[in-house]
């Protein structure tokens, strides 16, 4: 289905996730996490997008864990900057699909 994001038209699934992460862009990242109640983006926010958006282009499994050893940030940091579902969060600012273990 198509949404109007940061006035670019992009494809989403039901649940909001951008399907093609080539439609991705720094205002669409900045308008979709206004929408979820985080931000303004820092510079920490996109450290921790542009990793997610490297280990999914890399086919990587994404998981908290993985993301709290990564040394980008630490565990708590991710739950600072993503309140209420980092991960989940994090993962469609950054224009990537929701990781596998969120529910």
């Amino acid at each position: 289905m198509k949404k109007t994001i940061a006035g670019t038209e992009v494809d989403v699934n039901e649940e909001g996730y951008l399907t093609d992460m080539n439609q991705w862009n720094e205002s669409i990242a900045a308008a979709i996490a206004a929408e979820e109640g985080v931000g303004p983006l820092t510079e920490a926010h996109q450290k921790v997008v542009r990793y997610l958006r490297d280990q999914q282009a890399a086919g990587a499994a994404l998981t908290i864990r993985s993301l709290g050893k990564s040394g980008v940030v630490t565990t708590k940091e991710l739950y600072d900057l993503f309140p209420g579902g980092p991960l989940k969060k994090a993962s469609k600012i950054a224009g990537i699909p929701k990781p596998v273990g969120c529910i």
